[in-house]
């Protein structure tokens, strides 16, 4: 048998449980964890901590001081059956078709239609299965801009999460040279993990996804390969803001960044931030409640020494996030 104990949170607390917990990972009864969006319209999350003998009061305090945010919530406690629960939540992600883009869990390998463009991403601890409206309109916009005729060389995907926006602009342009980073080592090895399923080849030429550890645009890889004709970039508004100078110093005059992750009542302090750098707003997608940005860099600018953002997040807004 196993048991189950579950907790409500919020989405930054989910997303900071998605590498390494020391916290739990130094208990004798570890669990397996998993954050999911419960209710999108109300922004509510839940952590799933599962564990296989009966939940110690250790573990249920720890649980409760890695989601402040639950404070004074009864946590559930369950038995389970004896069944491959792992499998089961997989069964409760519907498949999502984004653009000329069909995205599936293993559980709907048997349901991926015709004259799609199939990625079989699962689960994992790892953002970005294709469900959120972040990822699905992050996809959609890349659809878009390939059937008005884009064709970038190089592309970066800035916080790949699990690697799929890189495998997609991969798709749409077989030929370009792409890099894909995270500031979350664990992000890395999931997106290293999809890239052996969905047979995207891993390298440093053309046609290859090279992968790197790291906070934003800050690695040498990813300075060595600037400028950029495509950056894509779904994280949270306030990382957004911040890496808004590093974006434009590492984007190509002319070039495209794809920006999203922000929810509407954000869109505007995040466009100022990268206007002031040089961008203009060439586009929208996504749904009314989480934009997809699609911005170009005005050619005047070129390529130039990047420069302190002049819009930052504000640090009483708790959904911008931190990076």
């Amino acid at each position: 048998m196993s048991w189950l104990v579950s907790l409500p949170c919020t989405r930054d607390e989910a997303e900071a449980l998605s590498g390494e917990v020391p916290a739990l990972d130094a208990l004798p009864d570890a669990p397996v964890v998993v954050t999911r969006e419960i209710d999108e319209a109300a922004a509510r999350w839940q952590l799933d901590a599962y564990v296989e003998a009966p939940p110690s009061a250790a573990l249920i305090e720890t649980l409760r001081a890695l989601v402040p945010s639950a404070k004074g919530a009864a946590p559930t406690v369950e038995e389970l059956p004896e069944e491959d629960w792992v499998t089961l939540s997989q069964q409760g992600l519907e498949p999502v078709q984004a653009g000329r883009f069909f995205v599936h869990t293993s559980s709907h390998a048997d349901r991926v239609p015709p004259d799609v463009v199939p990625f079989l991403i699962d689960a994992s601890q790892a953002f970005g299965t294709g469900g959120h409206d972040t990822t699905a309109g992050c996809l959609s916009m890349l659809d878009r801009i390939a059937r008005a005729g884009a064709a970038p060389r190089n592309i970066a995907d800035i916080g790949t999460g699990t690697g799929l926006l890189a495998f997609a602009a991969l798709a749409l342009w077989p030929r370009a040279r792409a890099i894909a980073s995270d500031i979350d080592p664990a992000s890395i090895l999931v997106t290293r993990d999809n890239a052996a399923i969905n047979g995207v080849a891993l390298g440093r030429g053309g046609g290859r996804l090279a992968l790197a550890v790291a906070p934003g645009t800050d690695h040498p890889a990813i300075r060595h390969r600037a400028p950029y004709d495509l950056v894509v970039a779904n994280i949270l508004a306030g990382p957004l803001i911040t890496l808004a100078p590093d974006i434009a110093a590492a984007t190509a005059p002319g070039g495209h960044a794809i920006l999203a992750g922000l929810i509407a009542r954000q869109m505007e302090p995040v466009l100022a931030a990268y206007r002031a750098q040089g961008f203009r707003l060439a586009g929208r997608g996504g749904s009314a409640e989480w934009p997809c940005l699609l911005l170009v860099k005005r050619r005047r600018y070129g390529w130039r020494r990047k420069e302190r953002a002049l819009h930052r997040a504000n640090p009483s807004d708790a959904t911008f996030g931190s990076w």
